[in-house]
């Protein structure tokens, strides 16, 4: 085993918890002035999404087409289960410095439709490839995402409603949709989430490069580091601000589950978009990223394993059952992966 490699990995990761801490800190703050869903949705899911779109943007870039398209079907999979189900059982259980018993899942109700629906438009583009009017239906899915949530959030302000969350000890509390912050905090909040983000974009580049380099180095299969190790370690800026937030209690746990719905909704329509307009870039206006037997496998995956994650999320409240049934889930989908077929090929 290499040393410095693993020392690498380890000097890596700690920039990104660090980084990750800072932007919780920005995104648990602002969401006392603008409220927790929309700064999860919005802010929060595109700040951690960045070093992914850059992925994107350059993979598409130079051709490769399906690892492109392959990075936010991937990232869906992996945040709709192992993501989420870290989220609840830090939530419900002692990791938490204030325990919740169950979490009040049904202001939510937009964001899992738009989620449901994304999913399954996405899907059905596919089948004849996407091109340059797929990706301008892309961005406009996105825009109105993010309109229908500044919208509600304005609404939500104006009658002050609040997201009633169930504790550990039957207690019920709620999460304030506005509360007025003084002109210091706000700019506090905001150099911190700004802070943050740039620390994330900083160090998710070589920390993936460097896990990669380290797998290598210990022996793991190629098939192990593209199917396990490579999702976990672009999603690790997302993941580790979600299992901060999820620490922090009833505020904390609702930005974290508006961040999961907010990216996975971004990965369907901003992420694909960006994926096209940067194919376009590499073949010119009309450019059309065709349909391939491992691309459809992954879509048909990744829409499956959504639609599932999803129907737990439909009821009023979750708890930690439906952690141990999403992390189930990962498993299942982490097997069927083994079965892709093809190869990546560059266009």
């Amino acid at each position: 085993m290499n040393t410095e490699n693993f020392l690498l990995m380890l000097g890596w990761l700690g920039e990104l918890i660090f980084a990750s801490w800072i932007l919780s800190y920005g995104a648990e703050h602002l969401s006392m002035r603008f409220g927790a869903k929309f700064v999860g949705r919005t802010l929060l899911s595109v700040a951690t999404t960045l070093p992914e779109i850059a992925i994107v943007m350059y993979a598409a870039s130079v051709g490769l087409y399906e690892v492109a398209i392959g990075a936010g079907l991937g990232s869906n999979v992996l945040m709709m289960t192992l993501g989420l189900a870290l989220m609840l059982l830090i939530a419900t259980t002692k990791l938490s410095k204030a325990p919740l018993k169950k979490i009040d899942v049904s202001t939510f109700k937009i964001d899992k439709i738009f989620l449901l629906a994304s999913a399954l438009i996405s899907a059905v583009l596919l089948l004849d490839g996407y091109n340059f009017i797929d990706g301008f239906i892309f961005v406009g899915m996105f825009v109105g995402y993010v309109l229908i949530a500044y919208i509600e959030m304005k609404r939500e302000q104006k009658v002050g409603q609040a997201a009633v969350i169930q504790t550990a000890d039957n207690k019920s509390i709620s999460t304030p949709a506005h509360v007025m912050t003084s002109r210091n905090d706000m700019t506090k909040a905001i150099l911190a989430f700004i802070a943050g983000t740039i620390g994330i974009v900083i160090g998710a580049g070589p920390f993936i490069h460097s896990l990669q380099t380290f797998s290598e180095d210990i022996g793991v299969s190629t098939i192990v580091l593209a199917v396990i190790i490579s999702p976990i370690a672009g999603e690790m800026p997302e993941k580790i601000s979600m299992m901060i937030l999820a620490r922090k209690g009833a505020a904390g746990a609702a930005i974290a589950i508006a961040n999961v719905l907010g990216s996975k909704i971004l990965n369907n329509s901003l992420l694909l978009g960006v994926a096209i307009i940067a194919a376009m870039y590499h073949g010119g206006f009309f450019t059309t990223i065709h349909n391939s037997e491992l691309l459809w496998f992954q879509m048909v995956l990744a829409t499956s394993i959504t639609v599932v994650a999803l129907i737990p999320l439909f009821r009023r409240h979750i708890g930690i059952h439906v952690g141990i049934f999403l992390v189930a889930l990962y498993i299942l989908s982490i097997v069927i992966q083994f079965f892709a077929p093809g190869e990546i090929k560059p266009h």
